[in-house]
């Protein structure tokens, strides 16, 4: 555990028998001058947060990890991430998150942003790679004060497919929420138990897709971001997506066969979105093409 400031609410205790992991993070940027720097952090196994150097011109960046190599049925991580009033700043995954099999309880993962005014955020992810017979609940809740901006993805790969393996069971639930000035304005949930092969490969479910990607976009300037963000998705080869404006919410959603073809379209269009919108380079860290 290392800690420049102790949390404001400790972690709940571990219930004996019922979790086997509790990992979390805490951590705050602020501005510093015109730099934005790391104010407070806590940490606890398996979750880990490193800071690399920054590339001249780049935000400031914090590279998630969970040091177990994978999460099982009853393990929970805390996340919670507070971006000051016109910080610029990242949290990006430094590898594909594994979740195996379980025998009968949900990993748990819950994560929170908070971005205030004139905050620039994102938070970029990997892939989350579900094994057969896992069972994850994970909810995202993003919390934007004054004129924040926060663009924030989600990553679900169903099955090792490299391997073979087909995710035919298991419990996926994927929830989020946004809200502006403490006003709700956005909620959603994927949500697949049971057979999930059918629904899977049922045209009217995923059809047959391997995997799926979510981009949410929430700040002042949506509205204005729909248009050319379509454009770009009609360009993108071997993927479905879409892209729509909900109370001021932009979402981008890919749907894909293989897993090279989806990352590689989401990454596309992160890239301009941050670039052209964030004023950030065009590119992502090498860490995410490692």
């Amino acid at each position: 555990m290392y800690a420049d400031s102790l949390p404001s609410k400790p972690p709940s205790p571990i219930a004996p028998g019922k979790v086997k992991v509790e990992g979390a993070a805490q951590v705050r940027f602020v501005l510093n001058g015109t730099k934005t720097v790391l104010r407070d952090l806590y940490q606890r196994d398996p979750v880990r947060l490193l800071f690399p150097d920054n590339p001249p011109g780049e935000l400031t960046i914090g590279v998630l990890t969970t040091t177990s190599g994978g999460l099982v049925g009853g393990d929970k991580i805390n996340i919670d991430v507070v971006a000051d009033p016109d910080t610029q700043a990242m949290i990006m995954a430094q590898a594909a998150e594994k979740i195996y099999r379980s025998t009968g309880a949900d990993c748990l993962i819950d994560i929170s942003i908070q971005a205030g005014d004139g905050a620039w955020f994102e938070w970029l992810p990997q892939e989350t790679i579900l094994h057969q017979g896992a069972r994850m609940r994970r909810q995202t809740r993003l919390a934007l004060n004054g004129a924040a901006r926060v663009l924030a993805g989600e990553f679900l790969v169903f099955g090792r497919h490299a391997m073979g393996e087909k995710m035919t069971e298991g419990l996926v639930r994927d929830a989020w929420q946004v809200s502006i000035d403490g006003r709700a304005v956005w909620a959603d949930a994927f949500h697949m138990e049971g057979e999930l092969d059918k629904r899977i490969d049922h045209p009217a479910g995923l059809g047959g897709a391997i995997g799926l990607a979510n981009a949410v976009y929430a700040g002042a300037d949506a509205a204005g971001q729909l248009d050319w963000v379509r454009e770009l998705l009609n360009s993108q080869a071997n993927v479905r997506s879409a892209a729509t404006l909900v109370n001021g919410v932009l979402l981008v959603r890919w749907l894909g066969k293989d897993v090279f073809s989806l990352r590689k379209a989401f990454a596309e269009v992160w890239m301009a979105f941050r670039h052209r919108v964030g004023g950030q380079p065009q590119k992502l860290s090498r860490l995410w093409h490692m």
